[in-house]
């Protein structure tokens, strides 16, 4: 379904031009920032302020429609993390370029987005010394 130009507005507004997953401005990426549904419409997720995010391009297409995975230490089926549900700071530390997960949730977002493979540790290490990393 497509996202009324008002409620995209607004969901990017919230957002300050920073994907909602790896806190990357929309400036320091050449592909543009997208509206994601957070729990996807395949899933039955709804195209509503509360069920939407920005997102990176790279994000938005590592996450696709997934809304969890297992967790690698527990075993146990985690969902991904939620924007509008959960504080970022609670289940991810940013360490150097590296994004630590410290929670279920937080490794399986980590592992399905790929938040630290090689190319966007060393972007985000670029950011970072030139003080553009991580977006507020």
């Amino acid at each position: 379904m497509a996202i009324p130009i008002e409620l995209r507005r607004q969901v990017e507004k919230r957002a300050n031009g920073c994907c909602e997953y790896c806190k990357t401005h929309k400036d320091d990426l050449f592909l543009s920032h997208e509206i994601d549904h957070i729990l996807p419409e395949h899933h039955r997720g709804k195209t509503t302020l509360d069920n939407l995010c920005v997102s990176c391009f790279e994000c938005n297409r590592y996450k696709s429609s997934d809304i969890g995975s297992y967790d690698i230490e527990t075993g146990e089926f985690a969902p991904l993390f939620h924007p509008r549900l959960h504080h970022w700071d609670d289940h991810f530390l940013l360490q150097e370029e590296m994004i630590i997960p410290l929670t279920p949730i937080g490794r399986v977002t980590e592992f399905l987005l790929r938040l630290n493979s090689e190319a966007r540790r060393v972007r985000r290490k670029e950011l970072t010394l030139l003080g553009r990393y991580p977006c507020k």
